[in-house]
């Protein structure tokens, strides 16, 4: 009897291990069941200012994604963007971006929310203004397509106010479209 109960015993001690196995493996699996990594994408970029005298934007640029999981990464643009203006307005502003941003994505893994901050690096017409960069944005993300709906503010760019005198601070609402890939 005694050594049927410890065969018993044993028998249930080796089903015990082999589930406990099973669910460490199961675990480290899924600990490690995401797209961590780094991705590369190239967009065009256009849009309007929403302050004189500044009228259509265009650009493009380049983002390099850490994906700190499936859901979070981080980021990191640069490129080049105009903001232009009529003639009679005056010279047209270019300027390089440079971005550090948190992207987060709140549904079926493909929609997003960001923020990015940094600088706006005026280039163009003698400008040599170095301006704080703000931008949220939403968008769709795939394996290889990113759109998204931005808004960007630079703080230290004129502007003509509503009396038309000079100030600080333009804004500019714009759509970007990117192709991107793992690297």
């Amino acid at each position: 009897m005694k050594s049927t109960g410890k065969i018993k015993m044993l028998f249930l001690f080796a089903i015990a291990m082999m589930f406990a196995s099973n669910v460490q493996a199961q675990e480290t699996k899924e600990a490690t069941n995401y797209d961590q990594g780094f991705r590369l994408g190239f967009g065009v970029n256009a849009g309007y200012s929403v302050n004189d005298p500044y009228k259509l934007v265009l650009g493009a640029d380049a983002r390099v994604q850490y994906d700190l999981s499936k859901k979070y990464s981080l980021t990191l643009t640069t490129g080049y963007t105009n903001l232009f203006v009529s003639k009679a307005d005056g010279n047209d502003l270019g300027f390089i971006p440079a971005k550090a941003g948190f992207k987060a994505f709140v549904w079926n893994d493909q929609f997003y929310v960001m923020g990015e901050a940094g600088a706006a690096f005026a280039v163009s017409n003698g400008y040599d203004k170095t301006s704080l960069l703000l931008s949220p944005s939403i968008g769709y993300a795939t394996k290889y397509i990113d759109v998204s709906l931005h808004y960007e503010h630079y703080s230290d760019f004129a502007k003509v106010n509503n009396n038309g005198s000079i100030g600080k601070g333009v804004g500019q609402v714009g759509v970007r479209l990117a192709y991107g890939f793992e690297l």
